[in-house]
């Protein structure tokens, strides 16, 4: 029997250092500022290894909150998944997940791939 592992999830608002309700247009702004602080091409030719490898990290991170929130579809489907406690998943055979919110889990013992036709049953222990 295989257990549903708990996906990781980032605060893509923090990332940004963004209030939830922010506009797009002001998570862009936040966005510009910070990607001119931390890109690499900005980094002074002194700064030691690790701290341009933190730097580069942090791009990243600035890069993928912007392209989750400076869309009105993923940010929109961002913010519904902020408001579950815990998500599960676990691979299918198709190579895509089987995935299920803590509330849902509570409710539904069958869960559908969410890209094939396969459904596992989800067994609920004392």
């Amino acid at each position: 029997m295989m257990a549903f592992e708990q996906i990781p999830k980032k605060d893509w608002y923090s990332i940004l250092g963004a209030d939830p309700s922010a506009s797009v247009s002001d998570l862009k702004q936040k966005y510009q500022k910070l990607v001119l602080m931390y890109h690499p091409d900005k980094q002074s030719a002194d700064v030691p290894a690790g701290t341009v490898e933190e730097c580069i990290q942090k791009f990243i991170e600035i890069d993928q909150a912007w392209k989750i929130l400076g869309n009105e579809e993923t940010k929109k489907e961002y913010d519904l998944q902020r408001h579950d406690d815990h998500s599960f998943s676990l691979s299918c055979r198709c190579g895509e997940k089987y995935s299920v919110s803590k509330d849902e889990a509570e409710e539904v013992t069958l869960i559908s791939c969410d890209t094939c036709s396969l459904i596992i049953e989800l067994l609920h222990y004392g």
